[in-house]
């Protein structure tokens, strides 16, 4: 265990500005906590960041004592990489400004900021940023991993979408990088996750989007599963690329637009987002009923804020969670058998099957264009998420995850995956994510800013 001395900690104390939590104080068990309720550790301290400034203190303080680093931005990580035992955690939650430029179309948020906070400051303009699907997650883990969500066909990742950064390296100081300023590590950050330092401010690019947008969810039972996916699979090539598009294994939720009867009962859904006219949404949903009729649907105009909130009921905080993923070029009828045999096996109710297909601005960066580590070509990424309330049940649920993982493997382009969608980060599967000129060029770039590897708790690179 690391060993703190007092004068230790009131040097820390007088030099963060935001504060420092130890064990016994107020606050501090608040501080610690995460959204994966399955992770439970305690920092021997907590520095709570309130400027880039307070960051690099607390990064210079944690390398001066040896102590492990841990960075929270939403404290949103199915690995928990946002807190540690003993080590410090570096808590960015308190940054949470989001300063938007309408006329350049351009956001510059603090690092603790989440998607619900950038989404509330520029929908105040109709300007969006591509984010995840929970609002509550912090902006920094998505986008640094990548970052999935409803407008990824329309604008791409939120890593695609960011112009520069803020980063406190892993030496103390603090440099701004872009595409004209230290590419190198911008062409890092984008998709090479927390490896390179403490990201405590992003300036993303923003698209035209909203207020209101228009959602269309439809629901099979489980006993049509079969029948659904293979429609919804040939539907989705008629569906433009721009359009956002979400297939889901899932219990249905307690919801008034939900018939009572399939309350919680498993299914299979899938959403499509339009961002035009509710004429031009409902000419392209209407052959979801003409040809294979939903046991419901909610088909209506919503806020953007509104929709970025969907499926946060979905994914309360402290929910038990484990999670694994592959890309797949199609849903073919062998990938159907294996999602409709496992579907009807997951125990927990907030369990849930997302599948992204993928086209559009997605498919637009080169494959080397950033670090993300995921393909470009490929038709699906395929989430598992084993989620519960309770820890029995967590441990079900978490079997059930990698068993059908497992069962999917065949069909899958490798074992890699998608980086935000690991709750383990073995190195060889980190490294067949990113693929070995990619992995090797990131290495090279680690071994610049963080020769130490001291920002390890991540999807980890290691120094070459």
């Amino acid at each position: 265990m690391s060993q703190l001395k007092t004068r230790d900690l009131s040097y820390l104390r007088r030099h963060v500005a935001g504060g420092v939590l130890t064990p016994g104080d107020s606050g501090y068990d608040a501080a610690r906590s995460i959204w994966n309720g399955a992770i439970d550790r305690r920092p021997a301290a907590i520095a709570r960041c309130a400027t880039a400034a307070d960051a690099a203190v607390a990064v210079a303080f944690a390398r001066a004592s040896e102590m492990e680093i841990a960075v929270r931005g939403g404290g949103h990580s199915f690995a928990g990489f946002s807190v540690c035992d003993d080590g410090l955690m570096i808590d960015l939650s308190g940054m949470r400004d989001v300063q938007v430029d309408r006329h350049a179309r351009r956001a510059v948020c603090g690092g603790g900021a989440t998607w619900a906070d950038v989404d509330a400051a520029t929908q105040a303009h109709g300007l969006a940023v591509p984010g995840g699907l929970i609002s509550h997650t912090g902006i920094g883990g998505l986008t640094l991993g990548g970052g999935f969500g409803w407008l990824t066909r329309k604008a791409g990742l939120s890593a695609d979408n960011l112009l520069a950064a803020e980063v406190v390296l892993a030496d103390g100081r603090t440099l701004r990088a872009a595409a004209d300023e230290n590419a190198d590590l911008f062409w890092a950050l984008r998709g090479g996750g927390g490896n390179f330092g403490v990201v405590t401010r992003f300036e993303y690019q923003l698209h035209q989007v909203g207020p209101l947008v228009n959602l269309g969810l439809f629901f099979w039972a489980a006993e049509r599963g079969g029948e659904a996916l293979r429609f919804i699979r040939e539907f989705l090539k008629t569906v433009p690329e721009e359009m956002g598009a979400l297939v889901v294994g899932l219990s249905a939720p307690p919801a008034p637009f939900v018939p009572e009867r399939l309350r919680l009962a498993p299914g299979y859904a899938l959403a499509i987002v339009g961002w035009g006219s509710p004429e031009e949404h409902a000419q392209v949903i209407e052959p979801i009923r003409a040809t294979m009729a939903p046991a419901f649907e909610l088909v209506t105009p919503l806020p953007y804020t509104s929709l970025q909130q969907f499926l946060d009921d979905n994914a309360p905080w402290g929910v038990h969670c484990y999670d694994k993923a592959l890309y797949l070029d199609d849903l073919d009828d062998g990938v159907i058998n294996v999602f409709t045999s496992f579907l009807a096996r997951k125990q927990s109710p907030l369990s849930i099957v997302p599948v992204f297909p993928l086209g559009g601005a997605y498919r637009r960066p080169g494959e080397a264009d950033t670090a993300f580590g995921g393909s470009r070509s490929a038709g699906f990424i395929f989430d598992i998420a084993g989620q519960s309330s309770s820890a029995a049940l967590y441990r079900a649920e978490r079997e059930w995850v990698r068993a059908f993982w497992s069962a999917l493997l065949p069909y899958a382009r490798s074992a890699g995956s998608y980086v935000n969608f690991m709750t383990e980060h073995d190195e060889a599967r980190v490294r067949v994510s990113y693929g070995s000129e990619k992995y090797a060029r990131l290495a090279r770039i680690k071994a610049e800013y963080d020769p130490d590897n001291l920002f390890h708790l991540n999807p980890n690179i290691k120094p070459a």
